[in-house]
């Protein structure tokens, strides 16, 4: 039995999007080979959006399902070749991973949207785990393919999975420990879980990064490391803000709230299980893994600079009573049960007298699914194609700037967190 303790490692799909990326992953788990490590991959590069289009297809009947799906199955084999030759063993293996949803395409559109979705979407991560410990083993690094399916245990809600922790821990302490226990490491896949029946669920889009933290608590890792593209936690997106600084440490309180507020670096759910059992957390560059990136954990000051996130694709519904009495306090358990049924997503919210306005990330489908719910009871409108911006440690100044060039349909402040919900300002051309 291996004495020592266990580490976890999370590769995104932008460190695994290409030939040229397994290499580099390659590179760094090769300075890692004296250790006991649980590695976590995702799809690759964009597969998970693909899949998605495959799903829509099929469910709106358009007969380009299958056209679409060949084009991921086309991405994966070139991709083995790169990687492996022509005569590898791994293409019967992905032949039979495709199967998966081949069978679901064979059938008739599920009436469950959100079943069919995580039958079909799951392939992108149980394909890239394949192809990336075939990849590792030839390459003299040992590792055990692991199933996710078979040890993270969900309720029966599919797109947003809640785990079912003591379920999973034993999971994990019959079947990935004895793996981790063996020379080389074990590796597994992001996002997917599955329920007592056996079907598979996800557990939220970007889920990997909380596929690692739950493996970390349920085997008690020493640390979690998330590979990214960027040199750790910044203060703003760089794609959007100038002027960027990394943190070098960040307490769990801090990353938390952040995640929460939409901070899309971590996802929302990865903390938690860490500072239950003071797991710390890294955030590391796979372009500059020699780079000490950003350490979570608990003994850290918070006193931090402002630190900005932004939510895109959100809808604002406005909601009243048709007969315009006030919104009273059963309505909102209507509507708050409604919303917990869907597992909607809830950034902003406010109420008056007569009306209640509630920013959700915008779903299309489950969002139809929440309107027409709650119609026959009330009015509701809705303004799509709006941004949350949400600023910890705010000062006025960084605040107007922000908002230039913006209408601020909502905006709360909560100790030192602003959040607002903005559109652009419509841009008027003169008539000569």
């Amino acid at each position: 039995m291996r004495s020592k303790p266990i580490r976890v490692f999370k590769f995104g799909g932008a460190s695994l999007k290409d030939n040229d990326g397994f290499k580099n992953v390659l590179s760094i788990l090769q300075k890692y080979r004296s250790d006991r490590l649980l590695i976590v991959v995702s799809a690759i590069g964009k597969t998970t959006n693909a899949l998605e289009e495959v799903v829509e297809a099929h469910a709106n009947r358009t007969g380009k399902a299958r056209e679409l799906f060949e084009k991921v199955k086309i991405a994966h084999f070139k991709l083995a070749e790169q990687l492996l030759g022509q005569n590898h063993e791994i293409f019967d293996t992905l032949n039979d991973t495709f199967v998966e949803a081949d069978w679901v395409l064979e059938e008739e559109p599920y009436t469950n949207y959100d079943y069919m979705y995580d039958q079909i979407v799951c392939i992108g991560e149980l394909a890239s785990s394949r192809i990336a410990a075939a990849f590792f083993n030839q390459e003299g690094i040992p590792v055990r393919w692991l199933d996710a399916r078979d040890v993270i245990r969900t309720d029966n809600i599919h797109r947003e999975g809640w785990v079912k922790w003591d379920e999973t821990g034993e999971k994990a302490k019959q079947i990935a420990l004895p793996l981790t226990e063996s020379d080389g490491f074990v590796l597994t896949q992001g996002f997917i879980g599955s329920t007592s029946e056996n079907f598979t669920t996800t557990l939220g889009r970007e889920g990997s990064d909380y596929t690692a933290a739950i493996f970390s608590f349920c085997l008690d890792a020493k640390d979690m490391t998330i590979w990214k593209d960027v040199p750790g936690v910044l203060t703003a997106d760089p794609r959007l803000f100038e002027n960027v600084i990394k943190l070098d440490l960040l307490s769990y309180k801090e990353a938390i709230e952040m995640t929460y507020y939409g901070a899309k670096v971590i996802h929302p759910k990865t903390i938690k299980p860490l500072q239950n059992k003071s797991i710390p957390l890294f955030v590391k560059s796979f372009i500059d893994p020699s780079g000490e990136g950003t350490m979570i954990s608990e003994e850290v000051e918070d006193i931090y600079p402002p630190i900005i996130a932004v939510e895109s694709n959100q809808a604002l519904l406005h909601i009243s009573t048709r007969d315009f009495s006030f919104v009273a306090e059963h309505h909102l358990s209507l509507l708050f049960q409604k919303i917990a049924d869907l597992h909607l997503q809830i950034n902003m919210m406010q109420n008056t007298a007569i009306s209640f306005a509630v920013c959700i990330n915008n779903l299309p489908y489950k969002l139809k699914q929440f309107v027409e719910s709650i119609e026959g009871e009330f009015k509701v409108t809705v303004e799509e194609g709006l941004e949350v911006i949400a600023v910890r440690h705010a000062h006025e100044g960084l605040l107007q700037s922000l908002k230039e060039g913006k209408v601020v349909l909502l905006e709360e402040r909560i100790r030192n967190t602003v959040k607002m919900v903005v559109k652009d300002v419509p841009k008027v051309i003169r008539r000569k």
